[in-house]
């Protein structure tokens, strides 16, 4: 079983690899909705695989870094992109939630990516 829980955060940030005169060279914001995936047997007495309170509180610290910041200002995200997000938080994540099986990040209504650990798919 997979569960899931969805975050909103409000942040800025620019890419700084991209070329010139691309417009996301320039300093802009994203309402990101991130979505933390946990996989692992339903638990027969509570009757779920993780209390989502606890998923909460376990992102809590990462989302405070991120929430309403300038993500290029945050170590480890020099170059925020949504597949860089995606795995900052997974590797910062992952030995809190053995479970966890992805993150998905979307920047925009229509665009963003997912992210499956390292041992992943990568196409």
């Amino acid at each position: 079983m997979e569960i899931f829980k969805i975050f909103t955060l409000e942040s800025a940030h620019r890419l700084p690899q991209v070329p010139p005169g691309h417009k996301c060279a320039r300093v802009h914001g994203h309402s990101f909705r991130v979505a933390i995936h946990v996989a692992g047997p339903v638990d027969a007495g509570q009757g779920w695989v993780m209390d989502f309170a606890e998923l909460t509180k376990r992102f809590q610290p990462l989302f405070d870094q991120l929430d309403h910041r300038y993500l290029n200002d945050v170590p480890g995200l020099e170059n925020p992109t949504s597949e860089n997000l995606a795995q900052w938080i997974w590797t910062r994540l992952k030995p809190e939630l053995a479970g966890l099986s992805r993150i998905v990040v979307h920047e925009t209504c229509t665009a963003g990516c997912e992210y499956r650990g390292p041992d992943g798919p990568t196409r």
